[in-house]
Protein backbone atom coordinates (compact mmCIF):
# COMPACT_ATOMS: atom_id res chain seq x y z
CA UNK A 1 0.00 0.00 0.00
CA UNK A 2 1.68 3.03 -1.53
CA UNK A 3 1.73 6.20 0.84
CA UNK A 4 3.20 9.77 -0.32
CA UNK A 5 5.50 10.81 2.84
CA UNK A 6 4.80 14.05 2.06
CA UNK A 7 0.72 14.26 1.68
CA UNK A 8 -0.94 14.77 4.90
CA UNK A 9 -3.35 11.79 6.49
CA UNK A 10 -7.23 12.36 7.72
CA UNK A 11 -7.48 9.27 9.90
CA UNK A 12 -11.43 8.48 10.75
CA UNK A 13 -13.16 6.25 12.96
CA UNK A 14 -15.62 3.61 13.30
CA UNK A 15 -18.46 5.02 10.87
CA UNK A 16 -21.44 2.29 11.15
CA UNK A 17 -23.66 3.60 8.60
CA UNK A 18 -23.48 6.98 9.47
CA UNK A 19 -23.04 8.11 5.44
CA UNK A 20 -24.45 11.67 6.22
CA UNK A 21 -22.80 12.45 9.19
CA UNK A 22 -19.46 11.44 7.18
CA UNK A 23 -20.51 13.52 4.31
CA UNK A 24 -20.46 16.29 7.07
CA UNK A 25 -17.14 15.72 8.53
CA UNK A 26 -15.58 15.57 4.75
CA UNK A 27 -16.36 18.82 3.70
CA UNK A 28 -15.66 20.26 7.81
CA UNK A 29 -12.09 18.71 6.65
CA UNK A 30 -11.96 20.96 3.11
CA UNK A 31 -12.72 17.44 0.61
CA UNK A 32 -15.44 17.97 -2.32
CA UNK A 33 -17.42 15.90 -4.31
CA UNK A 34 -15.64 16.28 -7.81
CA UNK A 35 -16.30 13.68 -10.00
CA UNK A 36 -18.85 11.62 -8.12
CA UNK A 37 -15.94 11.16 -5.62
CA UNK A 38 -14.95 12.89 -2.42
CA UNK A 39 -11.66 14.59 -3.16
CA UNK A 40 -9.24 16.83 -1.57
CA UNK A 41 -6.20 18.32 -3.52
CA UNK A 42 -3.82 17.82 -0.92
CA UNK A 43 -4.82 15.10 1.66
CA UNK A 44 -6.07 11.78 1.68
CA UNK A 45 -7.94 9.77 3.90
CA UNK A 46 -7.33 6.42 6.06
CA UNK A 47 -10.48 4.86 7.51
CA UNK A 48 -10.07 3.22 10.27
CA UNK A 49 -12.47 0.58 9.79
CA UNK A 50 -16.26 -0.62 10.65
CA UNK A 51 -18.40 0.89 7.81
CA UNK A 52 -21.33 -1.31 8.48
CA UNK A 53 -23.92 -2.47 10.98
CA UNK A 54 -25.69 -0.31 13.08
CA UNK A 55 -26.36 2.76 11.17
CA UNK A 56 -29.08 4.18 9.09
CA UNK A 57 -27.18 4.53 5.81
CA UNK A 58 -25.00 1.46 5.57
CA UNK A 59 -25.00 0.80 2.18
CA UNK A 60 -24.64 4.33 0.70
CA UNK A 61 -21.32 4.54 3.46
CA UNK A 62 -20.10 1.86 1.88
CA UNK A 63 -20.15 3.32 -1.68
CA UNK A 64 -18.76 6.59 -0.78
CA UNK A 65 -15.94 4.78 1.20
CA UNK A 66 -14.92 2.51 -1.83
CA UNK A 67 -15.67 5.25 -4.25
CA UNK A 68 -13.20 7.29 -2.73
CA UNK A 69 -10.34 4.19 -2.22
CA UNK A 70 -11.00 2.78 -6.23
CA UNK A 71 -10.32 6.77 -7.28
CA UNK A 72 -7.36 6.65 -5.00
CA UNK A 73 -8.59 9.60 -2.90
CA UNK A 74 -8.32 7.34 0.39
CA UNK A 75 -7.13 3.94 2.71
CA UNK A 76 -9.41 1.50 4.13
CA UNK A 77 -8.60 -0.85 6.95
CA UNK A 78 -10.80 -4.03 7.69
CA UNK A 79 -12.91 -3.66 10.77
CA UNK A 80 -14.01 -6.22 12.77
CA UNK A 81 -17.43 -5.41 11.49
CA UNK A 82 -16.22 -6.29 7.98
CA UNK A 83 -14.67 -9.38 9.28
CA UNK A 84 -17.90 -10.53 10.71
CA UNK A 85 -19.73 -9.94 7.23
CA UNK A 86 -17.44 -12.19 5.33
CA UNK A 87 -17.50 -14.73 8.57
CA UNK A 88 -21.28 -14.50 8.59
CA UNK A 89 -21.40 -15.52 4.41
CA UNK A 90 -18.92 -17.76 4.70
CA UNK A 91 -19.39 -21.49 4.82
CA UNK A 92 -16.80 -23.23 7.84
CA UNK A 93 -14.36 -25.75 6.83
CA UNK A 94 -14.93 -29.42 6.87
CA UNK A 95 -14.71 -31.03 10.56
CA UNK A 96 -14.71 -27.49 12.14
CA UNK A 97 -18.08 -28.06 13.88
CA UNK A 98 -19.66 -25.15 12.65
CA UNK A 99 -22.22 -24.30 9.78
CA UNK A 100 -20.48 -21.13 8.82
CA UNK A 101 -17.05 -19.23 9.78
CA UNK A 102 -19.48 -17.04 12.28
CA UNK A 103 -22.15 -19.18 13.35
CA UNK A 104 -26.06 -17.53 12.97
CA UNK A 105 -26.66 -17.28 16.35
CA UNK A 106 -29.27 -14.86 17.15
CA UNK A 107 -26.99 -12.21 18.85
CA UNK A 108 -24.94 -12.74 15.35
CA UNK A 109 -28.09 -12.61 13.54
CA UNK A 110 -29.00 -8.93 15.50
CA UNK A 111 -25.74 -7.48 15.42
CA UNK A 112 -25.75 -7.46 11.43
CA UNK A 113 -29.29 -7.30 10.47
CA UNK A 114 -29.03 -3.74 10.05
CA UNK A 115 -26.54 -4.34 7.25
CA UNK A 116 -28.88 -7.11 5.33
CA UNK A 117 -32.19 -5.36 6.02
CA UNK A 118 -30.35 -2.21 3.81
CA UNK A 119 -28.96 -4.87 1.14
CA UNK A 120 -31.98 -6.89 0.93
CA UNK A 121 -32.87 -5.61 -2.17
CA UNK A 122 -29.49 -4.97 -3.68
CA UNK A 123 -27.94 -8.77 -3.69
CA UNK A 124 -25.49 -8.57 -6.41
CA UNK A 125 -24.37 -4.96 -4.68
CA UNK A 126 -23.26 -6.92 -1.30
CA UNK A 127 -21.65 -9.95 -2.66
CA UNK A 128 -19.43 -6.65 -4.86
CA UNK A 129 -18.78 -5.14 -1.14
CA UNK A 130 -18.10 -8.40 0.51
CA UNK A 131 -15.45 -9.36 -2.27
CA UNK A 132 -14.59 -6.01 -1.86
CA UNK A 133 -13.48 -6.30 1.85
CA UNK A 134 -11.24 -9.06 1.10
CA UNK A 135 -8.99 -5.75 -0.47
CA UNK A 136 -9.23 -4.45 2.99
CA UNK A 137 -5.65 -4.56 5.21
CA UNK A 138 -5.72 -5.51 8.72
CA UNK A 139 -3.31 -2.80 9.40
CA UNK A 140 -0.85 -0.48 8.01
CA UNK A 141 2.44 0.30 8.54
CA UNK A 142 3.37 3.79 7.43
CA UNK A 143 7.09 3.68 9.48
CA UNK A 144 6.45 7.12 10.84
CA UNK A 145 2.72 6.07 11.91
CA UNK A 146 0.70 2.64 12.43
CA UNK A 147 -3.18 2.08 12.09
CA UNK A 148 -4.98 -0.83 13.30
CA UNK A 149 -8.77 -1.14 14.09
CA UNK A 150 -8.06 -2.54 17.15
CA UNK A 151 -4.66 -3.61 18.56
CA UNK A 152 -1.11 -3.20 17.27
CA UNK A 153 0.84 -6.97 18.05
CA UNK A 154 3.81 -6.73 16.65
CA UNK A 155 5.15 -10.20 16.97
CA UNK A 156 0.95 -11.64 15.07
CA UNK A 157 1.83 -8.74 12.16
CA UNK A 158 5.28 -9.75 11.21
CA UNK A 159 3.72 -13.59 11.36
CA UNK A 160 1.21 -11.85 9.08
CA UNK A 161 3.25 -10.26 6.61
CA UNK A 162 5.36 -13.70 5.70
CA UNK A 163 1.74 -14.68 4.35
CA UNK A 164 0.22 -11.78 3.24
CA UNK A 165 2.69 -8.71 2.38
CA UNK A 166 0.10 -6.50 2.08
CA UNK A 167 -2.31 -7.41 4.96
CA UNK A 168 -5.16 -8.75 3.04
CA UNK A 169 -6.03 -12.07 3.95
CA UNK A 170 -8.08 -14.30 1.93
CA UNK A 171 -10.80 -16.87 1.87
CA UNK A 172 -8.54 -19.77 3.31
CA UNK A 173 -7.47 -17.69 6.05
CA UNK A 174 -10.59 -16.41 7.00
CA UNK A 175 -12.16 -20.08 7.13
CA UNK A 176 -8.88 -20.99 8.97
CA UNK A 177 -10.31 -18.71 11.80
CA UNK A 178 -13.16 -21.15 12.48
CA UNK A 179 -11.07 -23.13 14.84
CA UNK A 180 -10.67 -21.64 18.27
CA UNK A 181 -6.73 -21.10 19.10
CA UNK A 182 -5.61 -21.40 15.29
CA UNK A 183 -3.27 -18.53 14.19
CA UNK A 184 -6.08 -16.74 12.18
CA UNK A 185 -8.21 -17.11 15.15
CA UNK A 186 -5.80 -15.65 17.13
CA UNK A 187 -4.64 -13.17 15.02
CA UNK A 188 -7.82 -11.72 13.16
CA UNK A 189 -9.37 -11.42 17.11
CA UNK A 190 -6.18 -9.94 18.29
CA UNK A 191 -5.73 -6.95 15.80
CA UNK A 192 -9.86 -6.67 14.84
CA UNK A 193 -11.24 -6.81 18.39
CA UNK A 194 -8.25 -6.25 20.70
CA UNK A 195 -7.22 -7.81 24.44
CA UNK A 196 -9.45 -9.39 26.95
CA UNK A 197 -9.35 -10.73 30.32
CA UNK A 198 -11.56 -12.79 32.10
CA UNK A 199 -13.54 -11.09 34.81
CA UNK A 200 -12.54 -12.44 38.74
CA UNK A 201 -14.43 -14.46 41.11
CA UNK A 202 -16.52 -15.87 37.90
CA UNK A 203 -18.10 -11.79 38.20
CA UNK A 204 -20.13 -11.02 34.41
CA UNK A 205 -20.98 -7.76 33.09
CA UNK A 206 -24.23 -6.98 31.27
CA UNK A 207 -23.51 -4.28 28.90
CA UNK A 208 -25.93 -1.71 28.01
CA UNK A 209 -26.77 -2.89 24.63
CA UNK A 210 -27.67 -6.24 26.57
CA UNK A 211 -25.06 -8.39 26.08
CA UNK A 212 -23.77 -10.24 29.04
CA UNK A 213 -20.08 -11.24 29.06
CA UNK A 214 -17.77 -12.64 31.58
CA UNK A 215 -14.22 -11.07 29.59
CA UNK A 216 -13.66 -7.14 29.57
CA UNK A 217 -11.58 -5.36 26.46
CA UNK A 218 -8.13 -4.52 28.03
CA UNK A 219 -5.75 -1.81 27.34
CA UNK A 220 -2.58 -3.00 25.29
CA UNK A 221 -0.47 -0.35 26.43
CA UNK A 222 -0.13 0.64 29.93
CA UNK A 223 3.27 0.51 31.84
CA UNK A 224 2.50 -0.72 35.39
CA UNK A 225 -0.54 -1.61 35.58
CA UNK A 226 -2.08 -3.08 39.28
CA UNK A 227 -4.84 -4.11 39.49
CA UNK A 228 -7.76 -4.96 36.86
CA UNK A 229 -9.13 -1.27 37.01
CA UNK A 230 -5.96 0.11 35.86
CA UNK A 231 -6.05 -2.01 31.95
CA UNK A 232 -10.02 -1.75 31.63
CA UNK A 233 -10.54 -0.14 28.08
CA UNK A 234 -14.41 0.05 27.50
CA UNK A 235 -17.49 1.93 27.87
CA UNK A 236 -18.62 -0.15 30.57
CA UNK A 237 -17.33 0.04 33.50
CA UNK A 238 -15.87 -3.20 36.04
CA UNK A 239 -17.98 -4.20 38.81
CA UNK A 240 -15.64 -2.39 42.28
CA UNK A 241 -14.87 -5.64 43.03
CA UNK A 242 -13.53 -6.53 40.15
CA UNK A 243 -11.72 -3.62 38.98
CA UNK A 244 -10.30 -3.19 43.20
CA UNK A 245 -8.59 -6.74 42.29
CA UNK A 246 -5.01 -7.11 42.27
CA UNK A 247 -3.18 -8.69 39.18
CA UNK A 248 -1.16 -11.62 39.45
CA UNK A 249 2.60 -11.19 38.14
CA UNK A 250 2.22 -13.64 35.42
CA UNK A 251 -1.43 -11.60 33.96
CA UNK A 252 1.17 -8.47 34.46
CA UNK A 253 3.92 -10.33 32.40
CA UNK A 254 1.04 -11.34 29.90
CA UNK A 255 -0.32 -8.19 29.04
CA UNK A 256 0.24 -6.47 25.55
CA UNK A 257 2.29 -3.51 25.86
CA UNK A 258 2.79 -0.57 23.13
CA UNK A 259 5.56 1.53 24.30
CA UNK A 260 5.56 5.37 24.79
CA UNK A 261 8.88 4.85 21.85
CA UNK A 262 6.81 3.05 19.25
CA UNK A 263 5.78 5.45 16.40
CA UNK A 264 2.12 7.14 16.36
CA UNK A 265 -0.23 4.29 16.26
CA UNK A 266 -3.99 4.79 15.48
CA UNK A 267 -7.22 2.50 16.54
CA UNK A 268 -11.01 2.49 16.10
CA UNK A 269 -13.08 0.76 17.71
CA UNK A 270 -13.59 1.23 21.86
CA UNK A 271 -16.55 3.39 21.85
CA UNK A 272 -14.87 6.26 23.58
CA UNK A 273 -16.67 9.26 24.63
CA UNK A 274 -16.06 13.21 25.61
CA UNK A 275 -13.57 15.11 23.58
CA UNK A 276 -11.16 13.74 21.64
CA UNK A 277 -7.57 13.54 22.93
CA UNK A 278 -4.76 11.44 22.98
CA UNK A 279 -4.43 8.46 25.22
CA UNK A 280 -0.59 9.39 25.14
CA UNK A 281 1.64 11.23 23.06
CA UNK A 282 1.99 8.10 20.18
CA UNK A 283 -1.66 6.78 21.00
CA UNK A 284 -4.91 7.81 19.48
CA UNK A 285 -8.64 6.14 19.52
CA UNK A 286 -10.75 7.91 16.85
CA UNK A 287 -13.49 5.90 17.57
CA UNK A 288 -16.45 8.18 19.65
CA UNK A 289 -19.58 6.55 18.97
CA UNK A 290 -20.57 8.27 16.26
CA UNK A 291 -23.58 5.78 15.65
CA UNK A 292 -24.97 5.76 19.37
CA UNK A 293 -25.39 9.77 19.07
CA UNK A 294 -21.49 10.27 19.93
CA UNK A 295 -18.84 12.35 17.76
CA UNK A 296 -17.29 11.04 14.00
CA UNK A 297 -14.03 11.75 14.37
CA UNK A 298 -10.61 12.37 12.36
CA UNK A 299 -7.54 13.11 13.21
CA UNK A 300 -5.86 15.56 10.41
CA UNK A 301 -1.75 13.98 10.74
CA UNK A 302 1.16 15.96 8.78
CA UNK A 303 4.55 15.01 9.69
CA UNK A 304 4.89 15.06 13.84
CA UNK A 305 6.23 12.66 15.63
CA UNK A 306 3.59 13.25 18.97
CA UNK A 307 0.37 13.70 18.76
CA UNK A 308 -1.40 17.51 18.66
CA UNK A 309 -4.60 17.26 21.04
CA UNK A 310 -5.58 20.56 18.57
CA UNK A 311 -5.72 18.26 15.51
CA UNK A 312 -8.45 16.14 16.39
CA UNK A 313 -11.32 17.06 14.12
CA UNK A 314 -15.03 16.07 14.34
CA UNK A 315 -18.73 16.24 13.90
CA UNK A 316 -21.50 15.81 16.27
CA UNK A 317 -24.29 13.10 15.24
CA UNK A 318 -27.50 14.52 15.25
CA UNK A 319 -30.28 12.80 16.84
CA UNK A 320 -33.61 11.00 15.07
CA UNK A 321 -35.12 14.40 14.94
CA UNK A 322 -32.65 15.79 13.29
CA UNK A 323 -31.78 12.56 10.63
CA UNK A 324 -28.46 11.49 9.86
Amino acid sequence: MFLEAERGYDLIGDIHGCAHTLERLLATLGYRVQGGVWRHPQRKAIFLGDLVDRGPRIREALHLVRDMVVAGEALCLMGNHELNALAWSTPAPPGSGRHFVREHTPRHARLIQETLQQFEAYPSEWREFLDWFYELPLFLDAGRFRVVHACWDAELIESLRGQFPDGCIDEHFLQAAAVPGSFANTALDRLLRGTDMRLPHGLTLTSDDGFTRAFFRTKFWEENPQTYGDIVFQPDALPELAAQTPLSELQKTELLKYAADQPLLFVGHYWRSGKPAPIRPNLACLDYSAVMYGKLVAYRLDQETRLDANKFVWVEVARPENPQ
